[in-house]
């Protein structure tokens, strides 16, 4: 059982080469199911309330863990796939959001950065 990001990779690596399916993994067509899955989460959630799609019951709580599972298994073969390491990518992207939204003009206020230029 993998444990960490790391080890995460290397089992879906792993399963992948296993299979011989990394000859249809390109990025457009990883994109395009990860999409695909990430509607599946969506799906969940459609008509409910707010309140209901933060207190979801066992059965559906499993249900979407296995969606959003899906959706990270084909982020993490699109990164692999185009050489992209996503720690380094997301930590990027947070120090550039920190800049775009201000704690002290934006803390509380779901409004766009461009509110805060």
């Amino acid at each position: 059982m993998a444990d960490s990001l790391d080890a995460l990779i290397a089992r879906v690596n792993a399963f992948v080469t296993e299979r011989d399916w990394a000859q249809f993994h390109s990025p457009k067509n990883l994109a395009m199911a990860m999409i695909v899955e990430a509607g599946e989460v969506v799906e969940h959630f459609q008509w409910m309330t707010e309140d209901e799609s933060r207190n979801l019951d066992t059965e559906t709580r499993e249900q979407v863990g296995q969606e959003l599972s899906d959706t990270l298994v084909y982020l993490l073969r699109i990164a692999e796939v185009c050489g992209i390491d996503l720690i380094e990518a997301a930590n990027k992207k947070i120090d550039l959001n920190a800049q775009k939204y201000p704690v002290d003009k934006c803390k509380g206020s779901n409004a766009k950065y461009s509110a805060y230029e």
